[in-house]
C-alpha cells in the first residue's frame, strides 16, 4: 500500500507518496500565486489553488504503481476562504498574511477585546485571522457576505473539492472561536468580537474521530484515483509539521524554518496568563494542545537579503554570512519586514525592519550574518514567550537544510537541535494523522515512533550560548526602543500627501 499526502502551502503545493514504512517514494511540487492587489493585501484564486493541488496529485500518482490506501491533506491555516451554498468561491481567498484589518485589530486591542479573548482560549488575534477578516468584509464588502454560505480554511476548501463536505479541522478552528475544552465553537468568544451573526457561516468542526471522507466520483475521475478512497483532513500545516518531526508528547518542541518561522510546543494545559501572545491550537483528540508562535518573519527575508547584498540565493547568502564568526557588539537586525507587521510572539501591525549599529566597518558578510542572527533571535524570543522548559528543539522547513543555520539556532537558543530525515515534514505529519484516522495506527505517538526518523543531535556551544544570551537581551532592549518609531512612521505615512490634491488643483 502507498499513501498520498498533500501539503498545500502558501507558495508551493507538495504531493508526496509514502510507502508502508513511511519513506518518501515520490514528490511533486507545484507553485501557486499570491496576489497583492493593494499594499498589505494577500489573496489567492481558490480555483487556481484547487487546480494546482489536482495537478500535483496526478503527477505524483503517475510515479507509483502500488494501490493508494488513502489521501491525506494538510494546508496553510487561518485566512478566509468563503463559498456560496453551491460550494463555489464568492471571491478570492484572503490569506493569513493579509494586513488589511490592522485598524480593526487595533480597535480591539484598545478596547480590551484582544486581552479578553486570549483569556478565554489562549490565542491572540492578528490581522489574518477569520474574526478580523469577517469584520472587515462586513464593513467593506457586505454583498460578498450576503452571497457567502460558509467560510472555510484552505484545508477545508481542498477537502470540500475532494469529498463534497463542508467542514474544518479542529486545529484550524482553534483561533479564535474554539472552546478548547469542548472542541466546539464558543458563543461567548463570538460575542466578544460582535460576530454572533457569523455563527451560521462557520463549518462543522471535526476531530480525529471524524476527519475522514470519501473521494467523490468527480474528483476521482479528475485525479485518476478510485471513488470513495478515504480522504483525511489532517490538522493544518503548523500542527502537521510538529507531528511530522515527531513532536507529539507533552513538552516536545519544534520550529518551522519556512515562509513563517513558527515555534511550537506540545502541552496539555492552555496558558491564558501573562502577556497575550501566540496561538493555542487543538492538536489531537487525546487532549494535547499546541502552543504556537507563527511569526510573520520567515525565509522570504533571506531571499530579500540575498538580492539586496548581491548574494545570488539564500544558500549563497548563508555561506557568506555563516562563514564569519559572531561579533560581540556587532550590527543587530530586527527582521520585521512583513507589510502586516508582526503577530508573534508580540502583536504590532506597525512593526518594521531595523538595523542597529551599522557602520562603515561592516562588510557584506557581517550584514548577512546579522540577518541570520536576527531571524534566529526571533526563534529564541518565541521560546522565551512560551514560558515552558525546552530540552530539545526539532527543526523543519526549507531553512533546516542548512547545517550552519541549524548550528546557529542551537547556539543562540542554547537548546540541542535535531532534524528529520524527511524532506517534506508537513506531508509526513498528514500521513501520520491519516494512519490514526483510518485505523492503521492506534494513536499518534505510536505512528510517530514507528515512522519518524531523526538525524544526529547538534548540541549548543556553551561559550557561544552565553554570548548570544547577552545578544538576546540587546535584541529585546533595542526592539522596545524602536517600537515608538514604528508607530511614528505609520502615522507619518498615513498623513503624507498622495499627490491627488495637486492633480485636482
Amino acid at each position: 500500500m502507498a499513501v498520498i499526502a498533500v501539503d498545500v502551502g502558501t507558495s508551493i503545493v507538495k504531493a508526496v507518496v509514502f510507502d508502508d514504512g513511511g519513506s518518501e517514494v515520490a514528490v511533486a511540487r507545484r507553485a501557486t500565486e499570491v496576489r497583492r492587489p493593494r499594499p498589505g493585501w494577500a489573496e489567492q484564486d481558490m480555483d487556481d489553488v484547487w487546480h494546482t493541488v489536482a495537478a500535483a496529485i496526478r503527477e505524483v500518482r503517475e510515479q507509483v504503481r502500488e494501490p493508494i490506501g488513502f489521501l491525506a491533506v494538510t494546508a496553510q491555516g487561518d485566512g478566509c476562504w468563503p463559498v456560496d451554498a453551491a460550494g463555489r468561491p464568492t471571491g478570492p481567498a484572503i490569506l493569513w498574511s493579509d494586513g488589511r484589518t490592522a485598524a480593526i485589530v487595533e480597535e480591539w486591542r484598545a478596547d480590551g477585546v484582544l486581552d479578553a479573548a486570549f483569556r478565554r482560549n489562549g490565542s491572540l488575534t492578528f490581522a489574518g485571522l477569520p474574526n478580523a477578516l469577517l469584520t472587515w468584509l462586513s464593513r467593506n464588502d457586505p454583498d460578498r457576505l450576503r452571497r457567502t454560505a460558509s467560510v472555510l480554511t484552505c484545508g477545508g476548501w481542498v477537502f470540500h473539492r475532494l469529498t463534497g463536505a463542508i467542514a474544518v479541522d479542529e486545529s484550524d478552528a482553534s483561533a479564535p472561536f474554539l472552546d478548547l475544552r469542548t472542541r466546539r465553537y464558543d458563543p461567548a468568544g463570538l460575542a466578544l468580537f460582535d460576530l454572533e451573526w457569523a455563527a451560521e457561516l462557520l463549518p462543522e468542526v471535526r476531530g480525529d474521530d471524524r476527519r475522514t471522507g470519501g473521494l467523490t466520483p468527480a474528483a476521482a475521475a479528475d485525479l485518476g484515483l478510485p471513488a470513495d478512497l478515504p480522504v483525511v483532513m489532517a490538522p493544518y500545516d503548523i500542527a502537521a509539521t510538529a507531528m511530522g518531526t515527531g513532536a507529539v508528547a507533552d513538552g516536545q518542541a519544534c520550529s518551522i524554518l519556512g515562509t513563517t518561522l513558527c515555534t511550537e510546543i506540545v502541552t496539555t494545559t492552555p496558558d491564558t496568563t501573562g502577556d497575550p501572545s501566540g496561538l493555542t491550537i487543538a492538536f489531537d483528540s487525546t487532549g494535547h494542545l499546541l502552543r504556537a508562535f507563527p511569526t510573520l518573519a520567515g525565509t522570504e527575508i533571506l531571499t530579500w537579503a540575498a538580492t539586496l547584498l548581491g548574494a545570488g540565493s539564500p544558500a549563497e547568502l548563508g555561506r557568506l554570512a555563516l562563514g564569519a564568526g559572531p561579533e560581540p557588539g556587532g550590527p543587530l537586525f530586527l527582521p520585521y519586514l512583513s507589510p502586516a507587521g508582526e503577530r508573534a510572539p508580540f502583536l504590532d501591525p506597525h512593526a518594521r525592519g531595523t538595523w542597529w549599529g551599522l557602520s562603515l566597518e561592516h562588510d557584506r558578510a557581517r550584514v548577512a550574518r546579522s540577518v541570520f542572527e536576527g531571524l534566529t533571535l526571533v526563534l529564541k524570543d518565541c521560546l522565551a514567550a512560551s514560558r515552558m522548559p525546552i530540552t530539545e528543539l526539532r527543526l523543519s522547513g526549507g531553512g533546516a537544510n542548512s547545517d550552519q543555520w541549524c548550528g546557529l539556532i542551537a547556539d543562540v537558543t542554547g537548546v540541542p537541535v535535531i532534524r528529520s530525515t524527511d524532506t517534506e515534514v508537513g506531508a509526513k505529519g498528514a500521513f501520520l494523522s491519516g494512519l490514526v484516522a483510518t485505523g492503521r495506527a492506534p494513536d499518534l505517538a505510536t505512528a510517530a515512533q514507528n515512522h519518524v526518523r531523526l538525524r544526529a543531535v547538534r548540541e549548543p556551544d556553551a561559550h557561544l550560548a552565553k554570548l548570544y544570551a547577552h545578544t538576546y537581551e540587546r535584541f529585546v532592549e533595542l526592539r522596545d526602543l524602536t517600537r515608538p518609531g514604528w508607530r511614528r512612521m505609520a502615522d507619518t505615512l498615513s498623513d503624507a500627501p498622495t499627490g491627488e490634491e495637486d492633480e485636482r488643483a
